[in-house]
C-alpha cells in the first residue's frame, strides 16, 4: 500500500515539501511563509536522501521502517518477560493497529515518534531492572531527545520522563532492589533526574539552537508569548517568491477566536458535555480516518480493555512486573489526559501510548491464562482459556478489517500493475494536481500563483505561490474598482489565480461586505481569465494592468483548453 505516490495532507504540506525546498534551496533555508518548517525534522532529513534522487515514494518506506523497528522493540521486551509466542503476538497486534498501518502507508514522522518514545520508555525500564546502570539511564536520554527532535510532541514524552527518572529511582530503592544497602536519596535521585534531562536536551539541541538563531525562540512557533520572536514580522506566505513586495500587503491578522478546543467541539459539531468528557475512552472505539469529530484515525478497543482486565488479572504479578505495569500505565494515561486537556484530540498525537498499552495488553492476557490454569474447577479454566482466545481472535479480527477497507481505499494494484500512471493515480485523490500539472509545463517560470483553498498541499508546485487569502481579502476591501484590484494584485506579483469554487464562494459570503462581494465577481469576470477547470478546482490567468488610457488589456496566458 506504500508503492503509490503520495497524496496524504502532511506529506504534501511540509514533510516532504520543506526537504523539496531546502534541495533547491539549501538546506536549513529559513522559510518564515511555512511554519512548519521551524519544527524538529529528524526524519525529514532522512526523506531528503531519495528525494535527492527524484523519489518521493521511498521515504514512505522509511517511515515504515519505524513501525518494524517498534514491533521488533516490543517483540524483545515482552519476549524476556513472558515468552515467544507473546512477543510475536504483541509485535503483530502492535503492526496490525489501525493507526499504524494507516501511518504506515504515508510520509509522516509519528511512527519515528512513536519508536523513539518507545525506546526512552523500555530503556528506563531496563535501568531500574539493571541496578540504575548509567548506560540505561543515557540511552533513555538519547531516545528521549531524538523524539524531541522528531516532532514537538516529544516535548510530552521528555516532561513526563524527566519526572518519572527520580520518582522510579526513589521507588526501586525503597523496595531495596537497587542499592539496599543505602536509605533513599533524593539527592542521588535529582542528580539522575539532571542527567536524563541535560542529556536529552543535549541531542534535541541543534534544533533549538537553529530556531533561536532564526526567530529567538528555541521552540518556536510554540510560546510565542514567552519567547519574542522576529519571525512573525518576517512572514510572508509567498513561498520560494523572491520578490517580497507581498509582506506588507501580507501580515498575518490575529486570528485568535480566545474558544477553547472543548467549546469548538460543542459549537462545532453539537457535542453535549458528558460525550466531550468521555474522549479519553471515545477514541479507543469511535475512531475514523479523515474524519476531526471523530480524531482523524483509528485505534482498537481492546487497547483500553486488555489493559483494564489487567486490574484483576495482575494481582500475582511479583513485585517488578507491577512496578513496570503501573509506570506503563501511568505514562499511558498522563500522556493521553495532556493531550485532551491541551488541544482538540486526533489519535496519532497520542501514538507513544500504543506501545505501553500493547506490552500491558500482553501483561493481561498472559494473567488470564495463568489464572485459568490456577483455578481448581475445570470449567473455569476451560472457560478462561476460551476467552483469552477469543480476546485474541476478536482484537486481530478488528485490525483487518480495517486494513481490508484501507487497501479498497488505497487500491494500489492498478498503479503498480501500470494500469494508471502516476498523474492519474495522484489526481485521483487530489483533483487540483490536473491543474498543478498545468502550471508547471506551461506557466512561465517567473509566474506567481494566488492559491486560495487548496489546503497548503504545495509539494507539486515548480512555480512560486502566494497562499496569503488575507492579502486577496485586503485588497478587495481597500479597492473602488475591478482594475484596482488587478493593479494591486499585478504590484505584488500575481500573475494567475488557483482556486477552489466551492469554498472560495463560501468564504465571500461570510468574509465580504455585499458590495465587495460584487466587486470580487465583476474583477473575475473583467479583468481574469480562465484558463482551465477541474472537479472543482479553477485556474485563472489576470490581464496585465495597463494605466495608459485607452490602451487595450492582454492577458498573460494562453487560450485555455
Amino acid at each position: 500500500m506504500a508503492t503509490v505516490p503520495p497524496v496524504s495532507r502532511d506529506a504534501l504540506t511540509h514533510h516532504l515539501a520543506v526537504p523539496k525546498i531546502w534541495i533547491e534551496k539549501g538546506i536549513f533555508t529559513e522559510l518564515p511563509s511555512i511554519p512548519f518548517s521551524y519544527y524538529p525534522m529528524n526524519l525529514d532529513l532522512l526523506y531528503m536522501v531519495p528525494l535527492y534522487w527524484g523519489n518521493d515514494i521511498f521515504p514512505k518506506y522509511i517511515h515504515f521502517a519505524f513501525a518494524l523497528l517498534t514491533a521488533l522493540l516490543i517483540y524483545s521486551h515482552v519476549k524476556q518477560r513472558l515468552d515467544r509466542v507473546y512477543g510475536l503476538l504483541g509485535a503483530l497486534f502492535f503492526l496490525s493497529i489501525p493507526v499504524i498501518v494507516k501511518l504506515s502507508t504515508t510520509v509522516y514522522v509519528d511512527l519515528g515518534l512513536i519508536f523513539f518514545s518507545a525506546c526512552t520508555l523500555f530503556a528506563l525500564i531496563g535501568w531500574v531492572e539493571n541496578g540504575c546502570r548509567i548506560r540505561y539511564l543515557l540511552l533513555s536520554a538519547l531516545s528521549c531527545g531524538l523524539a524531541m527532535g522528531t516532532k514537538y510532541n516529544g516535548l510530552i514524552v521528555f516532561f513526563l520522563m524527566s519526572c518519572f527518572v527520580p520518582l522510579s529511582y526513589l521507588r526501586r530503592l525503597k523496595n531495596e532492589t537497587c542499592d539496599g544497602s543505602q536509605p533513599a536519596n533524593q539527592f542521588k535521585a535529582i542528580s539522575f533526574g539532571v542527567v536524563f534531562v541535560a542529556g536529552s536536551l543535549l541531542v534535541f539541541s541543534p534544533w533549538m539552537i537553529k530556531n533561536l538563531y532564526m526567530t529567538g525562540n528555541p521552540i518556536y512557533p510554540l510560546y510565542k508569548n514567552v519567547f519574542s520572536s522576529g519571525a512573525e514580522e518576517r512572514q510572508t506566505h509567498t513561498i520560494n517568491h523572491k520578490d517580497n513586495r507581498a509582506n506588507e500587503k501580507g501580515k498575518k491578522e490575529n486570528a485568535n477566536s480566545g474558544w477553547t478546543h472543548f467549546a469548538m467541539r460543542k459549537m462545532v459539531f453539537g457535542e453535549s458535555l458528558w460525550q466531550i468528557a468521555l474522549i479519553p475512552v471515545r477514541v479507543f472505539f469511535e475512531g475514523v480516518d479523515d474524519n476531526p469529530q471523530h480524531f482523524d484515525g483509528r485505534l482498537n478497543p481492546f487497547l483500553l480493555i486488555l489493559p483494564l482486565l489487567l486490574i484483576w488479572v495482575g494481582k500475582k504479578q511479583d513485585n517488578a512486573r507491577r512496578f513496570e505495569s503501573k509506570l506503563l500505565s501511568l505514562f499511558a494515561i498522563s500522556y493521553l489526559l495532556f493531550v485532551y486537556f491541551k488541544i482538540d484530540m486526533r489519535i496519532r498525537w497520542i501514538g507513544p501510548i500504543i506501545p505501553p498499552l500493547v506490552v500491558l495488553c500482553m501483561y493481561s492476557l498472559a494473567g488470564l491464562k495463568r489464572y485459568g490454569e490456577s483455578c481448581s474447577k475445570k470449567w473455569e479454566a476451560t472457560f478462561l482459556k476460551g476467552l483469552t482466545i477469543v480476546f485474541v481472535l476478536a482484537m486481530l479480527a478488528w485490525n483487518v478489517q480495517y486494513v481490508q477497507a484501507l487497501y479498497l481505499k488505497i487500491d494500489p494494484v492498478p498503479y503498480v500493475g501500470g494500469k494508471v500512471d502516476r498523474d492519474d493515480y495522484i489526481k485521483r485523490y487530489r483533483p487540483e494536481y490536473e491543474l498543478i500539472r498545468y502550471i508547471n509545463n506551461q506557466l512561465p517560470e517567473n509566474s506567481i500563483v494566488l492559491c486560495l483553498f487548496i489546503g497548503n498541499r504545495i509539494y507539486y508546485f515548480d512555480r512560486d505561490i502566494n497562499l496569503n487569502i488575507r492579502l486577496l481579502k485586503q485588497i478587495i476591501v481597500e479597492s473602488n474598482s475591478s482594475k484596482q484590484v488587478l493593479c494591486e494584485l499585478e504590484n505584488v506579483g500575481i500573475t494567475h489565480i488557483l482556486l477552489r469554487y466551492d469554498l472560495t464562494r463560501g468564504w465571500m459570503k461570510n468574509n465580504l461586505e455585499k458590495d465587495k462581494q460584487e466587486l470580487l465577481r465583476l474583477f473575475f469576470k473583467e479583468n481574469a481569465k480562465r484558463v482551465d477547470s477541474f472537479k472543482g478546482y479553477g485556474l485563472f490567468g489576470l490581464k496585465k494592468c495597463i494605466n495608459e488610457e485607452g490602451s487595450s488589456h492582454t492577458f498573460t496566458v494562453g487560450v485555455p483548453k
